[in-house]
């Protein structure tokens, strides 16, 4: 079983989707450690490419997850913008070529999406941000990929992982981004970046 190009088509457009959905939600878990901004960002930027992908049918999805980064990269404000960018343009070197992805190639765009965040955001496992989702993500696709599992099995397993892994972010102490200036008093609220990749995750996971 293998990811096909309209089905990362389909899973971006589920994104953008659920992020209009979650647009309030996000927004005030931004309010409480951040700029209060996370909700409308991830709206309107995946709203621009749900646009843009419309006119990408029949593109490898290499060249597909190139646009999602570039789109994200010019159309989302704050931190986020840069950092899913990165995610989505980095990823974007294993599926270069590929109309379709299977487990591994599709553990390896992650990994490396991974790393691509973790290096423009200079942020670590523990840090309360999209990482404590993104890492753990990655290498539980990892282990599903050398296991020989099925994809979509590994992908509903990898969105649970990212739900657990979005709320174990409440009790962290923020050390990155605009919420780490809040010291202790960032405890007790979910990180908004760790939400909205759990989200899309979820909608991954739904799109195979």
């Amino acid at each position: 079983m293998s990811l096909t190009s309209a089905q990362y088509i389909d899973w971006m457009n589920r994104c953008a989707e659920a992020l209009a959905a979650a647009q309030d939600e996000l927004t005030a878990l931004d309010t409480a450690i951040g700029d209060g901004d996370h909700g409308l960002n991830m709206q309107r930027g995946f709203a621009k490419v749900k646009e843009k992908l419309a006119t990408e049918a029949g593109k490898d999805l290499g060249s597909l997850s190139k646009t999602v980064g570039m789109t994200l990269l010019s159309s989302v404000g704050g931190a986020s913008g840069p950092l899913y960018g990165t995610f989505f343009i980095k990823a974007a070197t294993a599926l270069n070529g590929k109309n379709e992805a299977d487990l591994p190639t599709l553990a390896q765009a992650i990994a490396d999406g991974s790393s691509g965040l973790i290096a423009r955001g200079q942020a670590a496992v523990g840090d309360k941000t999209m990482v404590d989702v993104w890492q753990p993500v990655s290498a539980a696709l990892t282990q599903a990929a050398t296991s020989g599992a099925d994809l979509k099995a590994a992908l509903q397993a990898a969105a649970e992982t990212a739900q657990q892994q979005a709320e174990a972010t409440i009790p962290l102490v923020a050390k990155k981004g605009r919420a780490s200036y809040l010291g202790e008093r960032s405890a007790g609220h979910k990180d908004p970046g760790a939400a909205s990749s759990a989200l899309l995750l979820r909608c991954l996971a739904e799109s195979v």
